[in-house]
Parts: C-alpha cells; sequence; structure tokens
C-alpha cells in the first residue's frame, strides 16, 4: 500500500534531516518497521519526495520554514527488501578499461545496478569503484570521489565512466549532454520484418507506468511530455539463438532517454532477448551490451576510444 506523508518545515533544515525526524512519527502508526539514514537517502534519490511540488532527489536540498515535503511511500518495499539476483562484483585490473587523474571506464558486468537503489546494503557499481579507488590509495581517510556521470539499465553489460574529481563533471556532463561522446551498443534481438542494413527510430519517449509501480517507457507524444529519442541501427547479421530466430543489432543513440534502445527495438518488433519487460522471450540476461565509448578527454580534449568485450553467451561472434 501507498503512504502518503506530508510534512512543513518549521526551521531551516535539509531535507534528509526533516525526513529523519518527521518520518518515524508518522511510520510507527503502521509499521514497527526501522528507518535507518541510508533508507532516507535512497528515499530521496529514488524520486519518491517532493519539495513544494516538485520532485527532489537531493538529501542535503536546503529546506526554509514553511516548506512542503510530500513523501510517497510503499510500505511493502520499503519494509521489505527482496533479494534480487544480481551478481556479485568487484573491480579489477581487467575490469578497468581506461583510467587517470580524472576519470575511470570501468566494464559493468549485466545484472548488476550501476548506483544505489533504496534497497538497503544493495551493491552496486559505483560502491565497487569507490572501494577500487581506496585500494589504490589505501591511505586516504575517507572514501574517494567517483561522479556518476551515465547510467547502464541493471540488466545492460558494457562501458560505464566515472569521473575522480568534481573539477571534470561539468564538461564530461556537457558532453553526454551535448552528444560529443558517442555510444555504440550491441544486441541480440528476436527477428523482425526489418531486412535493412540500415535504419533508425526518430520518436518522442516518456514513462507509461505510474511511478508507484515498475518503470516502463514507451512512446509519449511531445505534448504530453515525450522527450525525443533517436537511435541508429545496422544489422549485422541473422542465425539461432536458444531454438529462436534472432538478429544481431549495433545500436548508435543519439538521444540519451530511458530504456531508449529497449524501446525502439521493441516498437519496431524485434525485442531483445531476455528483454521480458519489452516482450523479449525469457533467457539468462538480457542481451545488450555497450560495446563501445568515444568521447574527447575533458581535459586535453583528445579523443578516447574504449571498448568492451562482448561477454560470454553473446553467439554467432562471427557476425560480431
Amino acid at each position: 500500500m501507498i503512504q502518503i506523508f506530508s510534512f512543513k518545515s518549521k526551521k531551516t533544515c535539509r531535507l534528509d534531516i526533516l525526513l529523519r525526524e518527521g518520518l518515524p512519527l508518522f511510520i510507527q502508526k503502521f509499521s514497527s518497521g526501522n528507518i535507518s539514514n541510508s533508507k532516507i537517502r535512497r528515499l530521496i534519490t529514488a524520486g519518491a519526495v517532493q519539495v513544494n511540488g516538485r520532485q527532489c532527489r537531493i538529501p542535503a536540498e536546503l529546506l526554509y520554514p514553511g516548506s512542503f515535503v510530500r513523501a510517497s511511500i510503499d510500505d511493502k518495499k520499503f519494509f521489505y527488501e527482496k533479494q534480487p539476483d544480481d551478481v556479485k562484483f568487484e573491480v579489477t585490473k581487467d575490469s578497468v578499461l581506461y583510467e587517470d587523474d580524472v576519470v575511470i571506464v570501468v566494464n559493468k558486468p549485466a545484472r548488476f545496478p550501476t548506483e544505489a537503489t533504496i534497497a538497503e546494503h544493495r551493491d552496486n557499481m559505483h560502491d565497487a569503484v569507490v572501494r577500487w579507488l581506496w585500494s589504490e590509495k589505501p591511505e586516504l581517510r575517507n572514501p574517494p570521489y567517483a561522479g556518476i556521470m551515465h547510467r547502464l539499465d541493471r540488466g545492460t553489460s558494457g562501458v560505464l565512466l566515472f569521473t575522480k574529481k568534481r573539477t571534470v563533471n561539468g564538461p564530461v556532463h556537457d558532453m553526454f549532454e551535448q552528444h560529443t561522446a558517442r555510444k555504440v551498443y550491441r544486441a541480440v534481438v528476436c527477428s523482425g520484418n526489418i531486412s535493412e542494413k540500415e535504419f533508425f527510430v526518430d520518436d518522442f519517449l516518456g514513462r507509461i507506468t505510474v511511478k508507484s509501480s515498475a518503470g516502463k517507457w514507451g512512446i509519449v507524444p511531445e505534448n504530453r511530455g515525450g522527450l525525443h529519442a533517436h537511435t541508429d541501427f545496422t544489422l549485422l547479421g541473422e542465425g539461432m539463438f536458444d531454438g529462436i530466430r534472432v538478429q544481431y543489432i549495433e545500436a548508435r543513440p543519439l538521444t540519451g532517454r530511458t530504456h531508449q534502445i529497449r524501446v525502439h527495438l521493441s516498437s519496431l518488433g524485434m525485442p531483445i532477448m531476455g528483454d521480458e519487460l519489452y516482450g523479449g522471450p525469457s533467457a539468462e540476461r538480457i542481451f545488450l551490451h555497450a560495446q563501445s565509448l568515444v568521447f574527447p578527454h575533458p581535459v586535453t580534449g583528445l579523443t578516447v576510444n574504449v571498448t568492451a568485450p562482448l561477454p560470454s553467451g553473446f553467439s554467432s561472434t562471427d557476425v560480431w
């Protein structure tokens, strides 16, 4: 059941502090569950909190007297933490694809979240990168910085970049926003009616499920909040995969919308193997892999080209 809690700040304070002080008084009315500080922060970063009618994902957001705060809590999800089938993963030299003083690029495995979720103590790629950076400099008293600049879906593997210094966050953010960072993906999809070697999808995407349910995106008109999304595709070959006729696809997204490649391929009648959310057949994983990232270095401006090898299980390697 979704519980809605509303507060008015009576003083100047941080958002996470207000919730830390106020939530237990409300929640004890229907649950004896404990609320940790990290759970409150994750509630905020998950987008379940609004400040003055606008979603706020910043735990340290400063509130002033009279600020109106609204928190939406699914009591089953908030107190019961399902154990996901995430893989266990630690960054090693083999999984570091590129590293210098200001950025690190790693090869994320499938079934491993990019960042922390509302589920307490759930491991993720950001935390794994921090552990790796700390192992490189064990003399540090506090955890080293790792900035999340873009994301991969939990089920997607491949190239993922983090910043190591806040001073380069601006240039790195700009290269993703302005698409000077070029991403190439590989996918194994159910065979559709596409026979052209080169094709594309250009439309508008938005969330099509309510925020209290699993996130699913689809085609939404621009006048209803849809955001422009464009993906170029190349048909690389065809074959059989677990008894299903499949096609091997290269995808080059020119925009960075949530689930963009997955939605675009599904809209063509070519859902990705393992992507059951968008109509794909069951498989051991979602067969989508971020194979390469080419970007201008945020300090030198020189072109950096990073490639993550295809994971085992992507069959018919002769066409890749």
